[in-house]
């Protein structure tokens, strides 16, 4: 007997399957520099942020402030991040020398892995992606996702 899946014509279970998809090779491509999903993205947004605000890194990325503090504390754990107090209260996040290496390392595999799903779409698709995608993001709007 052939199974027939009434979701296949569901938008939210295709951007389900896809993102599944996406993210397996992302792991795959990033799993020997054992760093997580989200602490590269944080690693990331530092480098191109440097002395921006563990909460500010967590509402450019929707990342719940509860979330932050292992994932900062690991990164600083590692040697990829320093904090330094601002004021009485605040601290400014910068990369260290091999917080930086380690951040043109992972934009170079997120590159390769970006180029096989972009190849697969081809420019005009993954424009329309590019410009679809973020309107479902905003639905969302005000709320932190993880």
């Amino acid at each position: 007997m052939t199974l027939t899946n009434s979701l296949e014509s569901r938008l939210g279970y295709q951007l389900r399957r896809a993102s599944a998809v996406m993210m397996a090779d992302l792991g795959r491509e990033l799993s020997d520099l054992d760093l997580r999903p989200a602490e590269v993205t944080t690693l990331l947004v530092i480098a191109e942020n440097p002395d921006c605000s563990q909460t500010e890194v967590g509402q450019v990325l929707a990342i719940k402030r509860a979330n932050m503090v292992p994932i900062i504390s690991r990164l600083m754990e590692r040697g990829l991040v320093e904090r330094r107090r601002l004021d009485g209260r605040s601290h400014a996040l910068t990369l260290t020398d091999a917080g930086r290496r380690m951040a043109d390392d992972a934009v170079a595999r997120i590159d390769r892995h970006e180029t096989r799903f972009t190849a697969l779409l081809g420019d005009a698709d993954t424009g329309v992606l590019f410009r679809c995608l973020p309107t479902i993001r905003s639905a969302r709007s005000g709320e932190e996702e993880s």
